[in-house]
C-alpha cells in the first residue's frame, strides 16, 4: 500500500493560506493522522505560509508536499522569497509575561519547538524547510 502523500503550490495570498489549511485538513482526514499531529500540521503550515505572505516580498509561490508513514508524517515546506531560516532565529520568550515580549517571533519559536529532524536549506534561490511530525 503507498503511503498517502501531500503535494501543493499556491501563489502567497492570504486566501490561499486559508486553501492550504483545507486542503491539510482533508488530507489528514484521508490519512487518518492522529488529532495531535493534524493539529501540529495545520498550526506550522499557516505559520509557515503567513510568513511568506506578510515577509516574502517577491515570492511567486510558498509549496508544500508530505508523506505519512510508520515514522510520522515527513514534510518539506518551500518558496522562492527571500532567504530566511526560520530555524536561526533566537528562541522567544514564551515564560515572559506578555507586556515584557518583544513583538514577533512566537511563530517561529513554534516552527522550533514543534517540528523534528528539522533542516533549512537556500538554493537555486529558493528557501527549503524539511522537517518531521509524529512518532516522537
Amino acid at each position: 500500500m503507498t503511503p498517502p502523500r501531500f503535494e501543493l503550490r499556491l501563489a502567497p495570498s492570504t486566501a490561499n493560506v486559508a486553501a492550504l489549511l483545507d486542503a491539510l485538513e482533508e488530507f489528514a482526514a484521508e490519512a487518518a493522522l492522529p488529532g495531535a499531529i493534524t493539529g501540529r500540521l495545520i498550526l506550522l503550515a499557516e505559520e509557515l505560509a503567513a510568513n511568506v505572505v506578510m515577509h516574502g516580498a517577491g515570492a511567486g509561490y510558498f509549496a508544500l508536499s508530505g508523506e505519512a508513514g510508520a515514522g510520522g508524517l515527513r514534510l518539506v515546506f518551500e518558496d522562492d522569497g527571500p532567504a530566511f531560516d526560520p530555524l536561526a532565529g533566537p528562541p522567544a520568550d514564551a515564560g515572559a509575561a506578555l507586556e515584557a515580549r518583544a513583538v514577533g517571533g512566537m511563530g517561529l519559536h513554534l516552527i522550533q519547538t514543534l517540528a523534528r529532524d528539522a533542516r533549512y536549506e537556500r538554493s537555486a534561490g529558493r528557501n527549503r524547510l524539511s522537517f518531521r511530525l509524529g512518532a516522537e
